[in-house]
């Protein structure tokens, strides 16, 4: 695989000169283009020691504007970086869409460099490799250009390079007894290097092997390929932001006549209500029955509602109001003790809370943080993206907000977003949602392997309930903020979003991040059951 690498190659002075200055004005100015498209640049750089990597890293950031380059380099985890999943760190310093990556020493080092010291064994080696491609495909599927350079030397020529450096004054600094350790693994390294190439170069992040041994050669030729890479991709994402614009525009016209149409018939529906107040042979006010054909109205014709995980819930299940005061204290108390043995062991926990609107959610997490130290919990409260988090992948304001050692952190609504409210509304592309469910399970994964208690709630009412609630909240004064047009127009695609959970729990609910449905029609039940269950987990995980 290194042998290309390994012919001499070199370009003089007078070529570099005359090459370099043109190549530096292209990238100048495809990197103030890039700053208004919508993916960043990644670029990976690895190799043997000696090969060229700070350099070109420093090249780059004197060639191009620095302002918009996010460099990074990584040694041994601190002890921020320990406490949370390995790729915690990597997902806080991606660069945001428009500007260009650095990554030195990146998710690559450790895997390698653990095989090469055989401080991890062959299998392992290719289960972190998984992970890796995992990730890449993550961010190339959101967009990213993702370039890997592998900068090479031959064993004598790495040898050549570090004996020259130690020679230099200014420069011997940076040759290590490690450098010499690793030069006499050469063999073993080189393996391992064509092992993790091999298996990790692909269409969407592939390596590019680059002869290290001169610098002018070297320069030119990442930097050549890093302008060809960010003007092809320029042109392919333009393609497809001009369908995606299209599509969106189709989306939101049809949102907004859906909105309006709500609207309008829901004030119709207040004035029948208002009219009379009898009661149908159900129970059921003719206002809910003459809502319920504006349901019917907008489920496309012939569609068959099959039976969901939620249709199949028992909304009976209730707690008495006498019964309910002891027991939620007495799950309070259990959860604080057992919260606080938690944070003495550094163990963290994460919930997320998901659920129809009005199910009680928010009142549910209330209750739950009562009984426990302020400061060792968060509530992350999700709605629509900043422009920040937008410039991001949307799992990335997620994995900033992992929890630290000890500590519990709540989202009041999460990822889930993006396979629920995105997909139903048409905020994300089919190909999109549909590949989150990956996304996510990969996500969950190295939460729960970092030994963090993961628990999810979906907090379901029934349709009769929700619309109770709704009634109520409008003559609440300090509950009528929560209640707008929005909410009445989803709750006209509950059969659209029941589906969608039901897939949701199907393709999510996994052995280390499974669901928990709570019946959430008698507000007392639901609460007991969420405290209680994250009770439960935190006992089952103190155990281990």
């Amino acid at each position: 695989m290194f042998q290309t690498a390994e012919l001499g190659q070199k370009v003089s002075r007078e070529d570099f000169d005359r090459i370099s200055q043109e190549l530096r004005t292209d990238l100048l100015s495809l990197q103030n283009d890039l700053r208004k498209c919508d993916f960043p640049v990644i670029l990976v750089f690895a190799g043997v020691d000696g090969g060229g990597k700070g350099e070109t890293v420093n090249l780059l950031n004197e060639w191009m504007d620095p302002r918009w380059i996010v460099t990074r380099a990584y040694s041994m985890p601190s002890d921020e970086e320990s406490e949370r999943p390995f790729y915690w760190r990597f997902w806080r310093d991606l660069p945001p869409k428009g500007q260009v990556g650095l990554f030195l020493s990146s998710w690559y080092s450790n895997p390698i460099n653990g095989h090469v010291c055989k401080d991890i064994s062959t299998p392992e080696f290719d289960t972190q490799l998984d992970r890796i491609l995992a990730f890449e495909k993550t961010l190339a599927d959101d967009g990213a250009l993702i370039i890997k350079f592998w900068l090479h030397l031959s064993k004598a020529a790495q040898k050549r390079r570090l004996k020259a450096l130690e020679k230099d004054k200014l420069q011997s600094w940076r040759v290590t007894k490690q450098d010499w350790k690793n030069w006499k693994n050469y063999d073993r390294f080189i393996a391992t290097a064509e092992h993790a190439l091999s298996k990790t170069s692909t269409g969407h992040a592939p390596w590019e092997i680059v002869e290290g041994e001169d610098s002018r050669f070297r320069s030119l030729t990442v930097l050549t390929q890093v302008r060809d890479a960010i003007r092809k991709h320029m042109v392919e994402r333009a393609a497809k932001r001009k369908l995606a614009a299209e599509l969106a525009a189709q989306s939101n016209a049809k949102r907004e006549a859906e909105l309006a149409d709500v609207h309008s018939k829901r004030k119709t529906l207040e004035k029948s209500a208002q009219a009379s107040s009898a009661k149908n042979s159900k129970g059921k006010t003719k206002a809910v029955k003459a809502e319920e054909g504006i349901v019917a109205a907008l489920t496309p014709q012939g569609k068959l509602m099959p039976r969901t995980v939620l249709s199949a819930m028992d909304m009976t299940q209730k707690l008495e109001k006498k019964e309910y005061g002891l027991a939620l204290k007495k799950a309070r108390a259990e959860l604080a003790l057992l919260h606080r043995e938690a944070k003495a062991r550094g163990i963290s926990t994460l919930l997320v809370f998901e659920g129809s609107d009005a199910a009680g959610k928010g009142g549910a997490i209330r209750r739950l943080t009562a009984g426990l130290d302020a400061r060792d919990y968060r509530v992350t409260p999700i709605a629509a993206p900043t422009d920040e988090e937008r410039a991001q992948h949307y799992l990335w304001r997620f994995w900033r907000h992992i929890p630290r050692a000890g500590r519990l952190t709540i989202f009041d609504r999460s990822w889930y977003g993006r396979v629920l409210v995105e997909r139903v509304e048409g905020f994300a592309r089919s190909e999109e949602w549909q590949r989150a469910y990956a996304e996510i399970n990969d996500f969950e994964e190295q939460i729960a392997q970092h030994g963090t208690v993961l628990a999810k709630f979906w907090v379901h009412i029934t349709k009769d309930e929700q619309y109770r609630r709704f009634k109520e909240r409008e003559t609440i004064a300090y509950k009528k903020w929560k209640l707008t047009d929005e909410d009445w127009r989803n709750r006209a695609k509950w059969d659209d979003y029941e589906i969608a959970v039901n897939e949701l729990v199907e393709r999510t609910s996994t052995r280390h991040a499974p669901w928990i449905l709570v019946e959430g029609n008698d507000k007392s039940f639901a609460r007991v059951k969420i405290i209680q269950s994250v009770a439960d987990l935190l006992k089952k995980r103190l155990a281990k």
